[in-house]
């Protein structure tokens, strides 16, 4: 089995991949969305929160408090840090345990920056979903509220040339190439017969 992570800056494409990966029936683990799961039904990662940011992090009904955590987060550095420290061990234990167990040839992750988790230096391969920066902007611009601006902040933010992984692969989404052909290429070359 084959851990492989899908990685990209905003507007690349990598959810495309991540859907194309999961319409050819392999698993695909979003860490987005697991890690605000794991916030919400962890009594440990909840604890934890609390302790550093007091109780309001958490609603009366038991949930993440986003808000609160998102004000506390954007305007301090060192607290995102604190919250990454608590989430991404949990994450990243959770796609190790689930890729063990999915009986496939592969176990795909989704994450925008997985050398922030150190999930690519679990991962056996990388996929670098890559697009030019205008089209990411057209992309993002459609689907969001930004500003042409605050995309390409955003966009010129994401590096990824700290990822500690000797095997990238690069997906090119930009519309003209076949980012299916590539996939079958990448899985193929992965797993020969």
């Amino acid at each position: 089995m084959k851990l492989i992570g899908i990685c990209g800056g905003i507007g690349s494409g990598k959810s495309v991949v991540a859907r194309v990966l999961t319409t050819l029936g392999y698993d695909v683990y979003d860490c987005d969305s697991r890690a605000k799961l794991l916030m919400n039904n962890s009594a440990e990662i909840k604890t934890q929160l609390c302790s550093l940011f007091g109780d309001d992090v958490i609603t009366a009904e038991g949930q993440i408090n986003k808000r609160r955590l998102s004000e506390i987060i954007f305007n301090d550095g060192e607290a995102l840090k604190a919250v990454n420290a608590i989430v991404h061990p949990a994450v990243v234990k959770e796609i190790v345990n689930l890729s063990r167990q999915c009986g496939k040839p592969y176990f795909f992750f989704e994450s925008a920056l997985p050398q922030e988790s150190g999930l690519d230096v679990v991962a056996d391969e990388i996929w670098l979903v890559e697009a030019p920066s205008e089209l990411r902007v057209q992309r993002v611009a459609k689907r969001s509220g930004l500003t042409n601006e605050e995309i390409l902040q955003r966009i010129n933010s994401q590096d990824y040339s700290r990822i500690k992984n000797d095997n990238i692969y690069h997906i090119v989404n930009d519309g003209i190439h076949s980012i299916i052909n590539k996939i079958q290429l990448l899985t193929i070359k992965s797993n020969p017969l």
